[in-house]
């Protein structure tokens, strides 16, 4: 079966460690659900993240709906504080 493709969404292993972005920009798709789950819509998006076209909005964002647990997962961490404290005492031994 072949991979679906997504018109404005890439992954580049040197931007952001490979998530899914907005491609051309350094913009999460993760970015762009957190303010959908906030509640925000699509043309309220693109006036926080006005780089963005209305297109690039909305291909995120069915991105983010064919993906949506994954993305929920990193969103949820990515608000996890004691993994974050975890992150950091682990690069502070690195450094030591």
């Amino acid at each position: 079966m072949k991979a679906k493709t997504y018109p404005h969404i890439s992954r580049a292993s040197k931007i952001l460690g490979g998530i899914p972005i907005v491609t051309g920009t350094r913009t999460s798709v993760r970015a762009v659900a957190g303010y959908y789950q906030m509640g925000m819509n699509p043309d309220e998006i693109l006036q926080t993240l006005p780089h963005l076209t209305l297109g690039q909005v909305h291909a995120a964002l069915a991105y983010y709906f064919d993906h949506q647990k994954a993305i929920d997962r990193e969103i949820a961490r990515a608000r996890d504080v004691s993994h974050w404290k975890q992150q950091a005492g682990q690069f502070a031994k690195q450094l030591a």
